[in-house]
């Protein structure tokens, strides 16, 4: 599931602040928070975290969001984020791909929702930025 190279954060920031984590669903439609909220200014720039193709890019509900395909069953997703690209433009890791809006809805202040899913799994996006450690089993 991950590679060697790990994702660079979608916002400028340095350490980045992570206003409300990742908890995962018990089930694909029980309650949880299916990605990470980073602190971001309203019309701060959003660069793709990795290389990809975008899939999506218009709203979904009541904000803008844009979707990335990363290959191999990974897929990005980061709201509330208004975007001049159109499903099938080929983005690079670091590359302007829009700007953080200003929605109230999802967070108390303005912030940006990075979200991830492997093979249709949501996952911690900080398993790919190098914020989570692996889990590791130690004997009784």
């Amino acid at each position: 599931m991950l590679t060697a190279t790990l994702w660079g954060w979608p916002v400028a920031g340095s350490p980045h602040a992570v206003v409300r984590p990742f908890v995962a669903p018990a089930d694909a439609y029980a309650a949880g928070h299916r990605g990470v909220d980073l602190f971001a200014a309203a019309d701060a720039e959003v660069r793709a975290p990795a290389d990809g193709v975008v899939r999506f890019s218009g709203w979904v509900v009541d904000r803008p969001v844009l979707t990335i395909d990363h290959g191999d069953g990974v897929v990005s997703s980061v709201e509330p984020v208004e975007s001049d690209l159109a499903a099938g433009d080929v983005v690079s890791r670091g590359q302007t791909v829009g700007r953080v809006t200003s929605d109230a809805s999802h967070c108390v202040e303005t912030c940006l929702h990075l979200g991830v899913r492997v093979d249709g799994a949501y996952v911690s996006p900080l398993l790919f930025l190098g914020g989570q450690p692996r889990a590791v089993l130690l004997p009784p």
